[in-house]
């Protein structure tokens, strides 16, 4: 709500003195939102009170005052266009925040009424009060469905309108409450059941089947613009095909998003109309036939889409063989476009409907459709096409083998060609991936892309994300090359000090993929060396923190006890376990369980010299034992450690129990015995 009161005493800034007198009172009231949290749900009411209605004759005046002058004048109309677009924000501010039940308000209503041409106070109302805007489904599917469905909005919208318009219809059809067989409360909800009603009454197989042709005849289509930026950007034209959340703002992943949303509601009555219209796409498509090639792409683009929808209706195998593997050899410049949508297409049914026999064919085409002469975003696509194909539990890596050197060999090249740090992230997680599982496998062709990527590295110091791309890579590369990954220490050591120094501010970023990369480093080393062992410096900051990442930690502090345990604990034993020590007394159960192993296999290791190290652990955990009220899985755990004492480092048990017995004064023998009496009968038990 602080952009509710900003923009309210920008208001009162802009007001005319006159004006300003009605704000006054909510002026003063406005100091306290800050200084009084207590008071926010009272005094936002009473501020809405004192000002709406004046906000909304505001608005309007000032509105009429722009549109009467008809864009004529603009410098002296401009004023009323900006006080009117304030006030607005301000009204939907209050509109949503300021009434604990909107449709009980006669202003709220009159407000709604008047402001269906601003549906970003529409969308703001429904999301927030589903109920309160029942009475609204109607109007509002039929002036969207009017004016971005039918021929009468043609030439009239812009886009920022239109995207509104398809974004209030989603959040109707999955809005949770008007769907009473999924509402959590009641179904038997009359506001329920009516929303439902009003949505079944107005979505007619008609009305369904006439927004489904819109959307795929016409903007689903590529325009000139898009196929610009094809041409001069093509990594750009990937991304924002791709882009997240784009569907809030942008006109294509907005209309894909609904198009996916209708199908799901309205399966039934939809998918008779798309089976036509892949019907009357199947024969192929002349190069020259441009506006043909383009209203495929559309269709195909609508059967990927949908795939999960279509399992039962597209036998994709026969599709697949019969036509869309003859598609992608039509090698005319105007074909990529149909070239990209089909082997998307592909990559989309992999997931849903693809037999694995099939599979040698898809490799064969990606090997081509990789090949440096293709165009870039036919490459991309393609890349992407052999993750979701290899993502599945039908992938067989041994049939892939003969097609690896190939395929990883022209996705080495597309990263190298790739500009964008987006790009280059988007093939190094295939190339991750495609690592991951075929394990061993890569170990003979993974060598230029190891010497590739300190200098990708190196490029990338403002792109965190990319950098963590490459930090998953190597933890998939040094697993599958094993030992062989001692020749890449140099350059991990260096990553790995990187992106875990609590000094850089990239580790915020990189934290956990370079904590996994360094597990994986150590456990896969057979030769320990200076440089490794002094990279563990960086560790002693991230244990004091006891961050989430803890496990990670334990389990690097581990790997070094049994990789060079003497040579380790001589460097850092004393502060390790001081550092034990401290954060026994903060953490819960689980945390107290990972350091307690930590301890105990410095025991194992080490029954001695460890036991020597940890002797200011010990008094603690003798008085924890005997008072035993610990929880099971903990109480073990200190048992396995004493019992471990009482087994291989007898001398040191015995100054223990001096100690207790000094330090405890009279209750000393007591705590003892009790030790004694808890940790024998569990010796046998503990190593068998």
């Amino acid at each position: 709500m602080s952009g509710g009161k900003e923009l309210v005493l920008e208001t009162l800034r802009r007001a005319t003195s006159q004006e300003a007198e009605v704000f006054k009172p909510a002026e003063q009231q406005l100091q306290l939102w800050e200084t009084e949290p207590g008071f926010y749900s009272t005094l936002v009411e009473e501020l809405t009170n004192q000002m709406f209605l004046f906000l909304l004759e505001l608005w309007r005046l000032q509105t009429e005052t722009f549109l009467s002058a008809g864009g004529q004048d603009m410098e002296r109309t401009l004023p009323s266009l900006e006080l009117s677009h304030l006030t607005l924000k301000i009204l939907r501010k209050l509109v949503i925040h300021g009434f604990k039940k909107p449709e009980e308000s006669e202003d709220a209503i009159m407000f709604l009424k008047s402001i269906f041409e601003q549906v970003k106070v529409l969308r703001d109302m429904l999301e927030d009060y589903p109920f309160s805007y029942v009475q609204f489904i109607k109007p509002t599917l039929e002036l969207a469905v009017f004016y971005v469905f039918t021929p009468n909005g043609d030439g009239l919208l812009f886009e920022r309108f239109i995207v509104q318009c398809m974004n209030l219809i989603k959040a109707i059809l999955l809005c949770p409450e008007y769907k009473p067989c999924k509402v959590v409360e009641d179904t038997k909800n009359p506001q329920t059941l009516e929303a439902f009603r009003i949505k079944s009454s107005f979505f007619t197989n008609t009305v369904l089947a006439g927004m489904c042709h819109k959307l795929i005849s016409h903007h689903f289509l590529l325009t000139p613009e898009d196929l610009e930026v094809w041409d001069s950007d093509p990594e750009g034209f990937c991304i924002e095909v791709e882009g997240g959340e784009s569907w809030k703002y942008s006109l294509r992943p907005c209309t894909e998003t609904l198009f996916v949303s209708l199908f799901h509601e309205y399966r039934s009555a939809l998918t008779a109309v798309l089976m036509e219209m892949v019907q009357s796409s199947h024969n192929p498509v002349d190069p020259s036939d441009f506006m043909g090639i383009l209203q495929k792409d559309a269709v195909y683009n609508a059967v990927g889409l949908a795939a999960f929808e279509l399992f039962d209706d597209i036998d994709f195998d026969q599709w697949f063989t019969t036509f869309l593997i003859n598609e992608l050899k039509v090698k005319d410049s105007n074909y990529r476009i149909i070239r990209r949508r089909v082997i998307w297409l592909i990559g989309q049914w992999t997931r849903v409907k693809f037999s694995p026999e099939h599979r040698p064919t898809l490799y064969e085409a990606c090997i081509h459709l990789l090949a440096a002469e293709e165009d870039f975003v036919v490459r991309l696509s393609a890349a992407m096409t052999l993750k979701h194909s290899m993502d599945d539990f039908e992938f067989d890596s041994d049939q892939f083998m003969p097609y690896l050197p190939t395929i990883f060999g022209l996705l080495f090249n597309l990263l190298k060609e790739a500009h964008e740090c987006d790009t280059k992230m988007q093939v190094l997680h295939v190339m991750s991936f495609m690592i991951e599982v075929v394990a061993v496998g890569i170990q003979p062709h993974v060598a230029p892309l190891a010497q590739y990527l300190p200098g990708l590295w190196s490029e990338s110091a403002d792109h965190n994300m990319l950098r963590c791309a490459i930090l998953t890579t190597l933890v998939h590369i040094v697993t599958w090359l094993m030992q062989e990954s001692e020749r890449l220490h140099e350059f991990l050591i260096n990553i790995i000090r990187v992106s875990t120094d609590v000094g850089e501010d990239c580790h915020v970023y990189l934290l956990e993929d370079g904590l996994q990369l360094w597990l994986t480093t150590l456990e896969n080393t057979a030769h320990p060396h200076d440089a490794l062992l002094r990279l563990y410096e960086n560790m002693m900051p991230l244990l004091e923190l006891s961050t989430e990442n803890l496990k990670l930690c334990l389990q690097i502090t581990t790997a070094y006890t049994l990789l060079c345990p003497q040579q380790f604990l001589a460097l850092y034993g004393t502060r390790l376990i001081e550092t034990f020590r401290s954060m026994l007394t903060d953490l819960k159960n689980d945390g107290i369980v990972l350091v307690l192993r930590s301890v105990e296999m410095i025991l194992r290791v080490l029954p001695t010299e460890g036991a020597t190290l940890l002797q200011p652990l010990l008094l603690a955990m003798m008085k924890v034992v005997a008072e035993g009220d610990k929880y099971p899985m903990v109480m073990s755990m200190y048992l396995s450690v004493v019992a471990r004492l009482v087994l291989y480092a007898e001398p040191i048990f015995t100054w223990i129990v001096n100690q207790t017995s000094i330090y405890y004064n009279s209750l000393g023998w007591q705590i003892v015995a009790a030790v004694l009496d808890v940790v024998v009968p569990q010796l046998a038990f503990t190593f068998m």
